[in-house]
């Protein structure tokens, strides 16, 4: 199971208590060129972070005024997600759902952010390229195999990848 943005302190071993199940992503990361591609988000942007860990960039996508989603299969970190949403403020703005992110209905997304490995992006393809022309879909770390980015960028020794729906 890959699990998205988590907030860690940078000297703790992200597999301390899962032994290797989950793939984690310090905040860091997302800083700098992950602010431009946000920066892109308009009020008419409803964004899906799949594997949403604890809802940052749910949060962030809200403070940028865009309608924000976020999906994970863990009920304790959605539950997470909620308590940092009140905390920034924006409770009333984003919406954490526990659920599978094979099976939701991502029809509505303009935005998909993922932090999943190659092989899930590979298996999500299909669901992906249905969406409507033009929703963007930005990658850490993991491409989706053939299908080239649009633009990739390294932030922090690590690579962001961005497609745009055809």
């Amino acid at each position: 199971r890959v699990v998205g943005l988590m907030a860690q302190p940078r000297n703790e071993a992200a597999n301390e208590n899962n032994e290797g199940a989950n793939v984690f992503v310090h905040a860091e990361i997302f800083s700098g060129s992950w602010n431009a591609y946000m920066a892109a988000l308009t009020s008419l942007d409803t964004l899906y972070d799949l594997g949403c860990g604890d809802g940052r960039i749910v949060i962030g996508a809200a403070a940028r005024g865009a309608r924000a989603v976020g999906i994970d299969i863990d009920p304790g970190l959605i539950a997470r997600c909620q308590e940092n949403a009140r905390l920034a403020g924006c409770a009333d703005s984003v919406e954490f759902r526990v659920g599978n992110f094979f099976q939701v209905d991502l029809s509505q997304a303009t935005v998909v952010t993922l932090y999943l490995l190659t092989s899930v992006n590979r298996a999500l393809r299909s669901r992906l390229l249905a969406l409507q022309p033009g929703t963007r879909l930005i990658s850490h770390s993991f491409d989706m195999d053939d299908w080239l980015p649009d633009r990739m960028v390294t932030v922090a020794c690590k690579q962001l990848y961005l497609w745009t729906v055809p």
